[in-house]
């Protein structure tokens, strides 16, 4: 038994370094091997995550897994592709974490996955909803005019405009996350760019 790990000898596979900079090739392979396997599973992990938002309401009119549904809902049945449906579904997953800057979480989760414009529609959600309470606030709503510039700005205003200030109904018939699950495997099943991930 090692005291210090609590672990039997030969029970796991592992590095052999102490410091990165003494790793070997065999390190590396032993490391990878793992990484992979973990990284598998990292849809489970996403839909796991996605069930807190369930039976939290915040003073909504829905919780927040079922605005999440209701804006994936409406962004698939207005024909979206599946990675922007995904995009949809995960938009508000940082709320738990991410109470100050949950945009900014979301987008970090899908960025792997999706195209530069829905992950930038994710990223700048935040700014772009507030159109419709900030004043309310006492905010300036047109904080989202700041991207005006930027290419995005009309993709996340439509974004926002018809599928996520719109999904606080609580009589919308969404699809239930299961409906949803295979979209999340499928997209989040290999990245489209990452530091990490050897394309060949």
């Amino acid at each position: 038994m090692d005291i210090k790990t609590g672990q039997m000898e030969g029970a796991r596979e592992s590095a052999k370094f102490h410091e990165m900079k003494e790793g070997t090739a065999e390190d590396w392979a032993i490391i990878s091997k793992h990484y992979m396997e973990f990284a598998s599973d990292l849809p489970d992990r996403v839909l796991t995550h996605l069930k807190l938002l369930e039976g939290d309401f915040g003073g909504f009119p829905v919780c927040r897994l079922e605005h999440s549904l209701q804006t994936a809902t409406r962004a698939h049945r207005d024909g979206r592709g599946e990675r922007y449906v995904v995009m949809a579904l995960l938009h508000d997953i940082g709320d738990t974490l991410g109470t100050y800057n949950h945009p900014d979480v979301a987008a970090a989760i899908i960025k792997p996955f999706v195209t530069e414009e829905e992950h930038w529609i994710c990223q700048h959600h935040g700014a772009f909803q507030g159109y419709y309470f900030f004043h309310h606030l006492g905010m300036d709503r047109n904080v989202r005019d700041s991207f005006r510039n930027e290419p995005h700005f009309d993709a996340c205003a439509e974004f926002c405009e018809k599928y996520d200030q719109a999904a606080f109904d609580p009589n919308y018939d969404s699809e239930p996350l299961e409906f949803f699950e295979p979209m999340v495997r499928r997209v989040l099943a290999k990245p489209l760019s990452s530091m990490y991930v050897n394309e060949d």
